[in-house]
């Protein structure tokens, strides 16, 4: 399935078999059909390898139709995706939804909800918050509040919410807020008697054909709302065909167009630089974009943009740390060459576009297959003193097909990573942050004593670059994540083979 969709992109090319085993698969179609050049797709795509290097998929939609579909390797197009803030845009349509069905209003005071919760003295701007407050990023508090929120001792995060201080009148300035939209989907949780998860799931993702979707809770049991969605890349992209086409699916209205209105227009300022695409107004969770368009968007680079007047939807999940140079590309290639006509077929083209998308692949290491020095240190262990990264020790095994990192953290039990050699070879490791996940990894001699890998969390946003320099019986080793939390370097830390091991390798005569 890695490259079904790459290979049936375009008219003819798509049997009706392969659409209908995708429930609620929106319809493929040569892009010329729907007034787009292959070409103009293929310049885009070749931007991005040039320019950015970081992008793991794209779907561009086009009147309704899917004209091109693509996945850079190791991340497939069916393989579920982070979308960090992304989330916000499903927790509004939640909210959306839980007003229409007169469960709550705009002007609900959050007070009202969590009267549990309440500091004894409540403040006047506390009690004037409103759920509109918190939908448009304005609930007078500062950035610290996520902080606070996080760290708060006893779990409850609706409390630590209520407790910050709130400098402004609610409404007044803009702020984004990711507690805000936690608020919001704890009351929705409190005004339906449901998670925003179970709440959406057949009001919004079975409609939408959105399978088995993943969302974290905070330790209350709440949706994060604000954060903690995985979703394929073309799910996102129907998200973003069902805002495009008001709310309505296949025939039936699952969101009401009031609220698809609402909430994609400016509803609050946030800046005023005609250059940025951070500055142009935001709505309920979502961001007004320059040339009249809207976004939900996520960290590292998690995109569902919505083109009403070019009646197109282009979505993206990525890991990049310049999300607006991602932006500019679909500025620069697709939006001017959206046509209001179909155009002329261009089979020639058509053709080196399909070639191109079954080819997407993100470049392993560079470097050799072997060294001089690889048979002296294949399989040798070395200790780490206790660190941060809580690393106690390495191996490299280096095979005939494959090198394995043999890796031991504190409290765990050994893990064996397979490196691809110019390839991507695919398993699960809890290295980076002790939740066991799917990676995907591949390595090569950078320098005849230096061995570099990089491992792809292929559900995620996040790589890490590893240097592995071997000086006699010490190991350097060096990790680097591709986006995330400053700093991505992590300190270099040094390994030795130990006394025992020298032992052993010597016959056990070496030391008496």
């Amino acid at each position: 399935m890695r490259h079904a969709l790459a290979t049936c992109l375009l008219a003819g090319v798509c049997s009706l078999a392969a659409a209908e085993d995708r429930p609620a698969a929106l319809p493929r179609s040569a892009p010329e059909a729907q007034g787009i050049a292959s070409s103009a797709i293929l310049g885009f795509v070749d931007a991005v390898d040039e320019k950015i290097d970081a992008l793991h998929g794209f779907v561009i939609v086009r009147h309704g139709h899917v004209v091109a579909q693509g996945a850079w390797a190791p991340y497939g197009e069916n393989d579920r995706h982070m979308l960090f803030s992304l989330s916000k845009s499903f927790t509004s349509t939640a909210v959306g939804l839980a007003i229409s069905e007169g469960r709550m209003t705009l002007d609900d005071t959050v007070l009202q909800y969590f009267p549990e919760d309440a500091p004894a003295e409540p403040s006047d701007n506390l009690k004037a918050m409103r759920v509109r407050d918190l939908l448009r990023m304005s609930s007078g508090q500062d950035a610290k509040v996520l902080g606070k929120v996080l760290e708060a001792e006893d779990g409850k995060w609706t409390k630590a919410f209520l407790a910050t201080p709130i400098d402004y009148k609610p409404g007044t300035h803009f702020v984004y807020n990711t507690p805000a939209t936690y608020m919001l989907s704890a009351i929705v949780q409190k005004a339906t008697g449901m998670t925003v998860l179970e709440y959406l799931r057949p009001r919004l993702f079975e409609p939408l054909g959105i399978v088995d979707p993943t969302w974290g809770t905070s330790p209350q049991g709440i949706t994060l709302g604000g954060y903690g969605l995985s979703l394929r890349t073309e799910e996102i992209a129907r998200f973003g065909q069902l805002y495009l086409q008001k709310g309505e699916w296949q025939g039936k209205h699952l969101v009401p167009a009031e609220w698809v209105e609402a909430a994609t227009a400016r509803q609050t300022a946030n800046g005023s630089n005609p250059t940025s695409d951070w500055e142009q107004g935001y709505g309920y969770q979502f961001w007004r974009c320059r040339h009249g368009l809207y976004r939900g968007d996520g960290a590292h680079g998690q995109f569902c943009i919505v083109m009403p007047e070019q009646d197109a939807v282009v979505a993206i999940t990525s890991g990049v740390k310049d999300m607006a140079a991602v932006m500019n590309l679909v500025w620069e290639h697709i939006l001017p060459a959206l046509r209001s006509a179909p155009l002329p077929p261009d089979e020639a083209a058509q053709a080196r576009l399909r070639a191109r998308l079954a080819g997407l692949a993100m470049r392993p290491p560079a470097g050799q297959p072997a060294s001089k020095i690889a048979a002296k240190v294949s399989g040798r262990t070395y200790a780490f003193p206790a660190n941060d990264q809580k690393l106690t020790s390495i191996a490299l095994e280096f095979g005939k097909d494959a090198t394995t990192a043999v890796v031991r953290k504190e409290g765990g039990t050994e893990q064996r990573i397979a490196l691809g050699r110019g390839t991507w070879r695919k398993g699960r490791t809890t290295i980076l942050d002790d939740a066991d996940q799917p990676v995907a990894a591949s390595g090569a001699w950078s320098a005849e004593d230096t061995y570099s890998a990089k491992l792809c969390f292929y559900e995620t946003p996040f790589c890490m670059s590893l240097g592995f320099q071997f000086a006699g019986d010490d190991l350097r080793y060096d990790a680097e994540a591709n986006v995330g939390r400053a700093p991505l370097k992590r300190p270099q830390l040094t390994g030795h083979v130990p006394v025992k091991a020298d032992s052993a390798l010597a016959g056990g005569t070496s030391r008496r």
